[in-house]
């Protein structure tokens, strides 16, 4: 999925990495331990592994409890050089009877995320 950001990509990279930024759009807590990063949703938890970090470019995380190695999360962030606005390209793996679950919850989430960062 692609959402477009009037926020720049050290904002957008910022909403993705820190805690305090996290738990306003994401979840309800997160503790990170170097690579290892633990989110929180009504009281349910799942880690992940952030495999790759590209500052304000990059993020990929690999759950914990995945069906398949080759499944990811992946945050992708690029600059357009048109319009100057920040693209963040998000890829997520669900159940094909999950996909419009899937899409309606991460529109909803970025949708916060854009009040939060301001755009």
């Amino acid at each position: 999925m692609e959402f477009i950001f009037r926020a720049s990509p050290t904002i957008v990279y910022q909403f993705l990495t820190t805690p305090a930024c996290l738990v306003r759009w994401f979840c309800d807590e997160v503790d990170i331990n170097s690579t290892t990063y633990t989110f929180g949703w009504d009281g349910d938890e799942q880690v992940a592994t952030l495999v790759e970090d590209w500052e304000d470019e990059l993020l990929r995380f690999e759950w914990e409890d995945a069906p398949s190695p080759n499944e990811y999360l992946e945050f992708s962030i690029t600059k357009s050089g048109i319009t100057e606005e920040t693209v963040l390209n998000i890829t997520d793996f669900c159940d094909a009877n999950d996909v419009k679950n899937a899409r309606l919850l991460w529109e909803s989430q970025i949708a916060q995320m854009r009040i939060e960062t301001g755009g």
